[in-house]
């Protein structure tokens, strides 16, 4: 039997638009070391039929018979899986020609983890770069968190990240349910690492849709952001405690988009949203306070380090007056 290198997981529901183009992007570039295993997470579409009609040995399709949700689907992959590596990959996004090679030639260093470069890519086709292009950039060789303490500041998405498969199980690290549930597994999953490794080419095609995707879905579902950041810090070691302060910058940063947008929060839960950001910054903050960052939304961090919410929602009335000017 082939030593399997690399195990490529798909959890698949309710994206039948653009589940082709998906599994056709890792399909074309296999080889026999490379599996694909695909979840059917009980998608109510033509998912399911989609994932039968592919004859590919290298395709294996798990069909679940109750919607579980992304992490518990993630999970089924993951105890399937034969790999020494895992990737996991959504569904409605696809790979570049030849990211598959890479990640495979990438691989035979054998980092813990190998982190990839990935552009965005609008409903309109447009790309554009990531965010933390600057990041990866940074990282030479082999390091950790130690080395560069920046990497933690890499999206804290699933996707970014090929994985040595028994790092997982050493880690005690899988997906929780609920939205957001890449965040107890990114960070901790890269304070894990003894050697990091960074892959600087666009290796992964994320599709922001303008519909469907819980950053566009306005819900008392994203107050669940909340207890998956206490799950990540339940997850710091001893030796992990001098990153506190940086993770909860990190986190706050993230609450405070969150709660600036009117596709997540809900104008009359913006309030209640504002009062979770202080209580998991006061539950999880060093003693000492973490750094603060310059400008505009270093006064925001201000504001919730004093649970200063009229001074919050005032800004933002200041804000968006200043933009609309001409």
């Amino acid at each position: 039997m082939t030593d399997m290198l690399l195990s490529v997981v798909i959890a698949v529901h309710g994206v039948e638009d653009y589940l082709k183009e998906c599994l056709d992007s890792i399909l074309c570039d296999l080889r026999t070391d490379v599996e694909v295993i695909a979840v059917d997470d009980a998608s109510p579409d033509g998912c399911p039929a989609l994932l039968d009609s592919y004859a590919d040995p290298r395709l294996r399709v798990i069909h679940l018979t109750a919607n579980v949700g992304l992490g518990p689907a993630r999970n089924v992959g993951l105890d399937a899986a034969r790999g020494r590596y895992v990737w996991f990959v959504d569904s409605d996004d696809w790979l570049p020609a030849g990211a598959v090679a890479e990640v495979r030639a990438a691989l035979s260093t054998e980092p813990d983890v190998l982190l990839i470069d990935h552009d965005r890519v609008s409903p309109r086709g447009i790309h554009r770069p990531s965010q933390t292009s600057a990041v990866l950039r940074e990282a030479i060789g082999s390091v950790t968190v130690a080395d560069q303490p920046s990497l933690l500041r890499a999206h804290t998405t699933a996707w970014n990240k090929v994985v040595r498969r028994s790092l997982l199980a050493e880690a005690g690290l899988r997906f929780p349910p609920g939205w957001y549930e890449d965040l107890p597994y990114s960070q901790p999953l890269l304070l894990a690492a003894r050697r990091i490794e960074v892959l600087d080419r666009v290796c992964y095609h994320y599709r922001t849709r303008a519909s469907g995707a819980i950053t566009r879905t306005a819900s008392d579902r994203q107050f669940e952001v909340f207890g998956q950041y206490d799950l990540l810090f339940a997850k710091l070691r001893p030796q992990d405690e001098q990153f506190r302060g940086l993770l909860c910058e990190l986190m706050v940063n993230q609450l405070l988009v969150m709660l600036g947008s009117p596709e997540r929060v809900a104008a009359d839960r913006r309030h209640a949203f504002f009062r979770e950001i202080v209580a998991v910054t006061r539950r999880h903050a060093p003693a000492s306070g973490y750094p603060i960052p310059p400008g505009v939304i270093g006064a925001k961090h201000r504001m919730v380090a004093w649970n200063a919410y009229p001074a919050y929602a005032a800004s933002r009335h200041i804000f968006r007056a200043l933009k609309s000017k001409p």
